[in-house]
C-alpha cells in the first residue's frame, strides 16, 4: 500500500526523542524540563524532491552549534507551521515568533535555536536549498521570516499541506512526487510574494532589476543559447551593469544560470516514475554539452548524475 512509505518513530524519554530528530533531520542539542516523562511522534513522508514530517511532541528546545554545522554537506531550508501555540525561533541574529496560522522559514546549515513551550503538533517542510535557489534566488532574505498565511497565496499553501498530509495514506508514488511539485510552486510564489522579499541593502531600483534578471534566466533555462549578453538584453541592461549587480549580489550571471539548471536536473533525476535518459534531462534544462554537464554535475553534488539516479530509485 502507498502508506507503507510513510515512517513513524515514537519515543518515549527525551534521549530517545533526542536520537529520532537527529537521525531524522540533522545533529543538534534537544532539551527539555521533561526528561522522564517526554513523549513524542515522528510521521515522516517524502513527496518528491521534497519531505513532509507531522512532529507531536512535549515542549522543548533544539539548539544547533557551529559544532553541528561544520561538516555539514546538504543546506536545506525547514518551513514549520505550529498548530497550537506560537514558537520562537533565532537565526544569525533575527528573532521571529510564529503561531498558528503562519510558518517560519529555518536553514540548516548554520546554528539556530528553536523554542517550543508548549506541547503541540508540527508539519515540517523539508526542502533542499538548491531547489529554491533554482526558482527565488537568493534565500539569505528570507531566514527566520515569519510568514502570514491567514491570506493570499501563502492559505492556499497552508490549506495544500494540510490535505496533503492527510491524504498521504492514499497517494502512489507518482501521486506524492505531483503533490511535492505542487507544495513547492505556491511556497515559492507565497513566499516572493511577501512585501518583505525586496529588502537589501543595495538600492530599490538595483534590486530590482537583480530580481527581474533572476526571473528572466529562472523562466528561460531550457533555452540552450541563454547567456549573460542575452540576459542583458532582454532586461534592458548593459552587461557590464549587469554583471555588476550580480556581483554585489556575490555570484556571477554564469554561475547563477548554471546553478539553476544543475538543481532543476538533480530534481527531476531523483524523481520516481518513467525513466528518461539522463542525457534528455540535462538537454531539456539546457546543457548541450554533455560531458560539461557530468563534470559541473558532480562539483556540485559530489557524485555523478547516475549514482543520483540510482541512489532515488534502487532496483529490487
Amino acid at each position: 500500500m502507498a502508506s507503507s512509505a510513510i515512517q513513524h518513530l515514537s519515543a518515549t524519554g527525551l534521549q530517545q526523542w533526542a536520537r529520532a530528530i537527529s537521525s531524522t533531520y540533522f545533529a543538534l542539542d534537544t532539551l527539555s524540563s521533561e526528561q522522564s516523562s517526554f513523549r513524542g511522534r515522528l510521521d515522516i513522508c517524502p513527496l518528491g524532491v521534497i519531505d513532509l514530517t507531522q512532529i507531536r511532541s512535549n515542549s522543548v528546545l533544539y539548539r544547533r552549534t557551529p559544532n553541528h554545522v561544520r561538516d555539514e554537506q546538504e543546506s536545506a531550508l525547514l518551513i514549520t507551521v505550529p498548530s497550537q501555540s506560537e514558537i520562537e525561533f533565532r537565526q544569525f541574529s533575527r528573532q521571529a515568533k510564529c503561531g498558528p496560522g503562519s510558518f517560519v522559514i529555518e536553514r540548516s546549515d548554520a546554528p539556530y535555536e528553536f523554542t517550543q513551550r508548549q506541547g503541540d503538533v508540527m508539519t515540517v517542510v523539508r526542502v533542499p536549498y538548491a531547489h529554491l535557489a533554482a526558482r527565488i534566488g537568493n534565500l539569505h532574505r528570507f531566514v527566520a521570516l515569519t510568514v502570514d498565511a491567514r491570506q493570499g497565496v501563502a492559505s492556499y499553501f497552508l490549506s495544500s499541506l494540510r490535505h496533503a498530509a492527510h491524504h498521504l495514506p492514499l497517494l502512489d508514488d507518482t501521486a506524492r512526487d505531483a503533490v511535492g511539485s505542487h507544495l513547492l510552486e505556491l511556497l515559492c510564489i507565497a513566499m516572493t510574494e511577501d512585501e518583505r522579499f525586496l529588502e537589501s541593502k543595495s538600492s530599490t531600483t538595483q534590486v530590482a532589476h537583480l530580481h527581474r534578471a533572476e526571473d528572466y534566466i529562472r523562466r528561460n533555462l531550457r533555452d540552450p543559447e541563454l547567456s549573460p549578453q542575452k540576459v542583458a538584453e532582454a532586461c534592458g541592461l548593459s552587461l557590464r551593469y549587469l554583471q555588476r549587480i550580480f556581483c554585489d549580489a556575490q555570484q556571477t550571471v554564469s554561475g547563477y544560470i548554471r546553478d539553476c539548471r544543475l538543481a532543476r536536473c538533480h530534481e527531476d533525476l531523483k524523481k520516481a516514475g518513467p525513466r528518461e535518459t539522463i542525457a534528455v534531462i540535462a538537454y531539456r534544462w539546457g546543457f548541450a554539452d554533455q560531458a560539461q554537464f557530468g563534470r559541473h554535475y558532480r562539483d556540485q553534488y559530489g557524485c555523478t548524475p547516475r549514482q543520483t539516479r540510482k541512489s532515488a530509485n534502487p532496483r529490487p
